[in-house]
């Protein structure tokens, strides 16, 4: 991967690994917080005490110490490998416990859980549905009769019948209880902020539908918003959180929204910091709205710039100019705001299209740039487009820092180029 090859010096820049709460398990425990709910998040246990014992031997820890009837897990493609083993250690524990997936990587790949170790699959927005799940293990009804999972049968996946579409972000939206992960609030921080960071969505799914992308693809094209007061009401609760990751593909779609719900977090006298994720196309277009938000605690941007060439652009479907780029930037950078700017690394680039991204970047400088590789994520349009190109099938390396495909340079020194261009930034080490 990349980390291995890239220069010594640029290796301290580049992402081991994501951090954050788990959002998603902190809402199905509220789905079902009138039982006895357990949330165990592994990754911050391995943050919080590096020297935790082997995945099975803490989770054989953890059935022990509080004997479950229902063992979940969320995952995603990177994370698919874990999450079997979890489930496995769960069986051979107890083969009565009952085992369910959830997750990204279970909505649009479904067809990858056939093992044995996986009782049910809940694909989509589904902590209702595991309500489901749960009331109908107590009353002894057929997990035929709950709507909208995929039950595993000795590794025959079999659908039941449509769920009825709950709207996660409006009327079936679910207040996260974050108490859940007292235990490791203190790895939930990002970069040099000495201050925890929590998600927190004001929309589900991407109007927007690159090539590339999983996110569309899971909420089948859906662009679902929040309601303003239920945010306002979320943000009142994170005493414990000072830094606040908008956990939206795109945080402003609705301009109106967001300009309102800023006008109600001024209104509240709400401080925090935020960090979003907002298109070069929004900032040049709508410069007053960033300079407000900036006013009222934005810092931290991430943009993803995809490509500095437009023929790229139009093959991920981007919908956006890479000649804003620039504008963006300075509008971003005349607020104060500490921009991340994201470039996707095609598989077939070469020494001169190395040196012509290096060349752009170099002179459109942001406080911290990323180089992920373009990967084609199980589910997209992409993967399909290119499966029969695709030479390693192993889901560990679906994390942007792998070629999947063959490179037209040696993979070897494809990677240390990707590494190199890591050095690139305005001068800040960490956001």
């Amino acid at each position: 991967m990349i980390l291995k090859s890239a220069p010594e010096e640029a290796k301290k820049y580049i992402h081991k690994r994501l951090i954050g709460p788990p959002l998603g398990l902190l809402t199905v425990a509220k789905a079902i917080e009138d039982h006895d709910v357990i949330v165990f998040d592994t990754k911050g246990e391995y943050d919080l005490i590096p020297d935790t014992p082997p995945l099975d031997k803490l989770v054989l820890k953890l059935l022990k110490e509080h004997k479950p009837d229902v063992v979940g897990t969320t995952t995603i493609a990177s994370e698919f490998y874990y999450a079997i083993e979890i489930l496995k250690t769960v069986k051979s524990y107890n083969p009565e416990i009952l085992t369910v997936a959830g997750g990204l990587h279970a909505t649009i790949s479904p067809e990858d859980f056939t093992d044995k170790a996986v009782d049910l699959i809940l694909p989509g927005q589904s902590a209702h549905i595991f309500r489901n799940v749960i009331e109908a293990k107590e009353k002894g009804i057929p997990f035929e009769k709950v709507n909208g999972i995929i039950i595993n049968n000795n590794g025959v996946l079999n659908k039941t019948s449509p769920a009825i579409e709950y709207n996660s972000a409006a009327d079936s939206f679910l207040m996260p209880d974050r108490k859940h992960l007292d235990r490791w609030i203190e790895t939930y921080k990002v970069g040099g902020n000495p201050f925890p960071s929590t998600y927190l969505f004001t929309s589900l799914g991407c109007p927007y539908k690159c090539t590339f992308c999983s996110i569309w693809c899971q909420f089948n094209g859906q662009y679902l918003k929040r309601n303003i007061e239920s945010i306002i009401d979320e943000l009142k609760q994170l005493d414990d959180y000072p830094v606040v990751r908008f956990a939206d593909a795109n945080t402003i779609v609705d301009i109106n929204m967001i300009d309102k719900l800023f006008d109600r977090i001024n209104e509240e006298n709400i401080k925090k910091t935020y960090v979003m994720d907002i298109r070069t196309d929004t900032a040049v277009k709508y410069p007053k709205l960033i300079e407000k938000l900036a006013k009222a605690g934005l810092k931290v941007v991430i943009c993803g710039f995809e490509s500095f060439r437009e023929e790229e652009l139009k093959r991920y479907n981007k919908s956006s100019d890479a000649k804003l780029i620039h504008e963006a930037i300075n509008i971003f950078h005349q607020n104060g705001i500490m921009l991340r700017g994201n470039y996707v690394i095609p598989n077939d680039y070469d020494e001169d299209d190395f040196k012509a991204l290096s060349d752009y970047t170099s002179s459109h400088k942001v406080t911290y740039a990323g180089y992920t590789i373009l990967t084609p994520m199980p589910g997209t349009p992409f993967y399909k487009e290119v499966e029969d190109q695709i030479i390693d099938f192993d889901l560990t390396k679906y994390n942007f820092f792998n070629s999947v495909l063959k490179t037209k340079l040696p993979l070897e020194k494809f990677y240390e180029n990707v590494g190199k261009l890591w050095l690139i930034k305005k001068g800040t080490d960490v956001i």
